[in-house]
């Protein structure tokens, strides 16, 4: 069964190009360019990104022995050092715009398989942090002795999207960075949950005016008044107190003069008490709690992306060219959560991630791959190394 087209070719059918070339166009950035075009750049990265290619070089000889397997992906060079001059000097702000057309193109059909027992969409703020060598990388200062990023990040705790990416250096303050970022992207009604890295007083006043209910834990110095109960009678199982609060200090009073929800909680398998302040006095207090525990979700999506993404390595040492990587890195991200979707693939997107890597170059149907398994899969490659046998 042949196939006039690879893997990376479906994969990159998926992309939004109208859009692409018109983020490209806007920045002029292939004005005077023969070789290495946008689009060349961007495939030779998702290239990259997949097989989990760790230097030019690499990308540089993994291409050279696909020999006719370019023409399909509109690649006329992958010399390293075309690659590189495009990686330092052609704006990343062109992928981070088709970061945000996929994801758009994204949340029209990818639905969540997380459910809660209220409608509206939670989402969860957080940061983290990517280690650099300060030596290189010496415009990401993030100490005396060391260099870092920080990315911040809302997700969607149902769908598992990103739905509002921001990366700065590492010592930036994540508070004054949740300051800068546009709610207005969040529909009214929706939740907002976060640690007690993002207390406060008068960013929460701009989340309730924007009719956002936020969730977050208490800091053991708050000035916390008791004005009332939330609710009388038997308590849910594990929650301890629901209780009406207002700001005991006259500068928080003046920044957050409303009153507040706290919900204090027994978690029986921590054996710990947890204290959560809230805006939002519809909800159970179960559901309270429930909403803060989700809040791990980011921490392991955190863990995912640094695992089986490649934006902890990195091709070039330039701002532009980490940048670049990185908006490459979770645009392909997107693209398998999208396929993993569309495809109605049941099994994990790290085991999509594996079989897509195997055979990213292989001219098959990627329904067809995905019909398969890791052993199936490894025959594949064997067969496609190995023309005389006999797989399809």
């Amino acid at each position: 069964m042949n196939h006039s087209n690879t893997i990376l070719g479906q994969l990159l059918s998926f992309l939004p190009r109208n859009k692409f070339n018109q983020f490209v166009g806007q920045q002029e950035a292939d004005r005077y360019i023969k070789k290495m075009t946008s689009w060349s750049q961007f495939v030779i990265l998702m290239y990259a990104q997949a097989t989990g290619k760790d230097s030019l070089r690499e990308i540089e000889t993994g291409f050279n022995t696909l020999g006719s397997s370019w023409y399909h992906l509109g690649i006329k060079s992958v010399a390293r050092s075309s690659i590189s001059h495009s990686n330092n000097n052609r704006d990343s702000n062109i992928f981070e715009k088709l970061f945000y057309a996929l994801l758009k193109q994204c949340q029209e059909v990818v639905s969540g398989d997380r459910e809660f027992k209220f409608k509206n969409p939670l989402y969860i703020l957080d940061s983290s942090t990517i280690s650099l060598c300060l030596s290189l990388f010496d415009w990401a200062k993030y100490s005396k002795t060391k260099g870092a990023l920080k990315l911040h990040m809302i997700l969607d705790s149902t769908t598992m999207l990103p739905e509002i990416i921001n990366v700065t250096e590492g010592k930036a303050n994540d508070i004054a960075t949740a300051k800068l970022i546009n709610i207005d992207k969040l529909q009214k009604g929706s939740i907002l949950v976060f640690d007690r890295g993002y207390i406060d007083y008068g960013w929460w006043n701009s989340l309730d005016q924007k009719e956002i209910t936020f969730v977050s834990r208490t800091k053991k110095d708050q000035n916390i008044w008791i004005v009332g109960q939330h609710k009388k009678g038997n308590m849910e199982k594990g929650i301890l107190a629901d209780e009406i609060v207002i700001f005991g200090s006259y500068g928080a009073m003046g920044k957050y003069e409303k009153q507040l929800r706290r919900v204090r909680y027994w978690d029986e398998e921590k054996q710990k008490e947890y204290e959560y302040l809230t805006n939002n006095f519809d909800l159970k207090a179960s559901q309270i709690a429930d909403i803060y525990k989700d809040r791990w979700q980011v921490e392991l999506f955190f863990k995912w992306i640094k695992q089986n993404l490649k934006i902890k390595t990195f091709l070039g040492t330039s701002r532009n060219a980490v940048m670049t990587q990185i908006w490459v890195a979770m645009i392909y991200y997107l693209l398998l959560s999208y396929i993993k979707f569309q495809t109605k693939f049941k099994r994990s997107l790290l085991e999509l991630t594996r079989m897509i890597r195997e055979v990213l170059m292989f001219k098959r149907s990627l329904i067809d791959l995905l019909s398969l398994d890791e052993k199936t899969i490894y025959k594949l490659k064997s067969q496609e190394l190995n023309p005389q046998m006999s797989f399809w």
